[in-house]
């Protein structure tokens, strides 16, 4: 059994799941990654598959690689997401199951199965990325902001679930933040977007760390089901 502190984050080969794996391997953590593309670099500590989250086999199989190798497992970020920012009428049936599938089946197959191993030493950390789209409404992210809603369902009813097991779950809904999934949304909405907020500006990744690490501290193990949004929307 190692005595580094493991951490499964999803979708890092990019954007703000790549930040967060070099976050927590400067950290000090051995982190697990993973993505439908291979990485682009593997630095030391850290361990990349390449999946589909919703994927059940590949996934199951991820975390039986874990356990053999590492034989703990500390953490998990369900970072991975895609969006749809389109009005309703334009959008296909087919991309309505595309963002449920990763955001919603993805999120639950990696909360159920790291359950299944931190059960066993009754003490984890699991953090869902959820999005400010929730509580604002914003229209044309119908699907994007409902799939996100559903993952926050799932965080509070997990939380209940796995509170026994001495594991917490929590999410995290970011301000908009310069990654590829706002790239496609033109600045004058982006700018609409920001000026709902308490604090109109972009989330930096500083932001998001921070409370991701305060989910995860050890003084911590009382704080389930919550969820936190940035820039007070």
């Amino acid at each position: 059994m190692t005595e580094q502190p493991v951490i499964v984050i999803t979708g890092t080969r990019k954007g703000i799941g790549r930040q967060l794996a070099e976050h927590y391997l400067a950290r000090g953590y051995i982190v697990v990654g993973c993505s439908r593309e291979a990485a682009e670099t593997q630095p030391a500590g850290y361990h990349h598959f390449c999946l589909d989250v919703a994927d059940e086999p590949a996934v199951k199989e991820l975390f039986s690689a874990v356990r053999k190798r590492f034989a703990r497992l500390d953490a998990v970020i369900n970072n991975a997401g895609i969006a749809s920012m389109n009005h309703a009428l334009l959008t296909p049936l087919a991309t309505v199951e595309r963002v449920l599938r990763t955001n919603v089946a993805g999120a639950f197959l990696f909360c159920r199965e790291a359950a299944k191993l931190m059960q066993k030493v009754q003490r984890g950390r699991i953090v869902n990325l959820t999005t400010v789209a929730v509580p604002l409404h914003l229209e044309g992210e119908a699907v994007y902001a409902a799939s996100k809603a559903a993952l926050e369902t799932l965080t509070r009813i997990l939380a209940r679930e796995f509170g026994p097991l001495g594991i917490t779950v929590n999410a995290l809904g970011p301000a908009p933040i310069r990654t590829d999934l706002v790239r496609g949304v033109g600045e004058d909405r982006l700018q609409r977007l920001l000026a709902r907020q308490a604090i109109a500006r972009f989330a930096e990744i500083g932001d998001i760390t921070n409370v991701v690490d305060f989910f995860l501290r050890p003084e911590s193990n009382f704080i389930t089901g919550q969820v936190i949004y940035l820039g007070g929307v």
